[in-house]
């Protein structure tokens, strides 16, 4: 395939904005979490410092675990009020009566996880902070925003979503890419469309961030690209080529095909679930003996992708 229409391609499946977040974002980016708090009531307690240095406290309610993809019926939020109980109860007072009865976490382990509990019901509460709007293609951040950390409230109970990651020859062996599925109780987890700009047009659909490790944009952890789960299958793939950068971006030079020596794949939960991330181990020159094993893989993981067909 010449060049171009590869880097065609590519250009097409990134996201540019990427806003659907998966769990539940809070609206003050790059805050001091002071507590977590949950009630017998189902309400959770949210205490932060803001970048202003104001204090804010945060009642979410409302919301566990999430739903199977469905055009009728919307995907499980939380409500919120940023008052501290002046929005629900028309009570601003009213976290000073909240009665905390979160026990200690015993829950699965979880990336960037900063504060968690488990409730009187044994649901989990959990708030974890990641820097997702970080630029793709290796550059490093120009804008305010693009180093904001973000805090991610879920609440769940039982089984995670499955995360399934590996790393490919794509090409005809000539690059190197990943593929894999996002799964939450067997169902595919994806959306019902899209804008221009790859960002979900509903609650369902999920964008993930693919980093790469110590490649061709230089040492440590660099953001490579953010992409859509397909529809009905909740699979994806991406191939690392050399890409020209989009617009808006500082430089409009070709970007170099940046597989690394590692990859890690982060996912916001469907619904009101945790963050998920994996990390898997990049490919050598050896490991071309073992692309009809990986194409083995790759047959029973993207069963029913056309659109990633031509990266097997």
């Amino acid at each position: 395939m010449r060049l171009a229409v590869l880097l065609a391609a590519l250009t097409a499946t990134v996201a540019l904005a990427a806003p659907a977040s998966g769990s539940e974002l809070l609206q003050d980016p790059n805050v001091k979490l002071l507590s977590l708090k949950v009630n017998a009531k189902g309400e959770a307690l949210l205490t932060y410092r803001r970048a202003d240095g104001t204090l804010r406290r945060v009642l979410a309610w409302g919301a566990i675990n999430a739903r199977a993809p469905s055009e009728t019926t919307p995907q499980v939020r939380f409500r919120w009020d940023y008052a501290g109980g002046w929005g629900k109860y028309r009570n601003g007072k009213y976290w000073k009566g909240f009665k905390n009865r979160c026990a200690a976490y015993d829950g699965p382990a979880l990336p960037m996880l900063v504060a968690a509990c488990k409730a009187p019901n044994g649901s989990y509460w959990t708030v974890q902070a990641w820097q997702r709007r970080i630029p793709l293609l290796g550059f490093d951040p120009w804008l305010p925003h693009q180093t904001n950390w973000e805090l991610h409230l879920s609440h769940f109970s039982g089984e995670l979503p499955k995360l399934e990651a590996f790393s490919n020859w794509t090409y005809g062996g000539r690059w190197q890419g990943v593929f894999g599925r996002y799964t939450y109780l067997g169902q595919p987890i994806f959306g019902f469309g899209s804008n221009a700009k790859g960002v979900p047009k509903d609650k369902y659909g999920r964008n993930l961030y693919i980093d790469t490790l110590n490649s061709a944009y230089g040492p440590g952890w660099k953001r490579e690209s953010g992409i859509l789960t397909h529809r009905s299958t909740g699979t994806f793939c991406h191939s690392f080529v050399p890409t020209r950068p989009f617009a808006g971006y500082p430089s409009q030079e070709i970007r170099p095909a940046a597989s690394g020596e590692r990859y890690r794949i982060t996912f916001g939960g469907p619904g009101v679930m945790p963050v998920m991330q994996v990390e898997i181990t990049g490919l050598t020159a050896a490991d071309l003996k073992r692309d009809d094993e990986i194409n083995s893989v790759f047959d029973q993981v993207m069963a029913g992708d056309r659109v990633c067909a031509a990266e097997r």
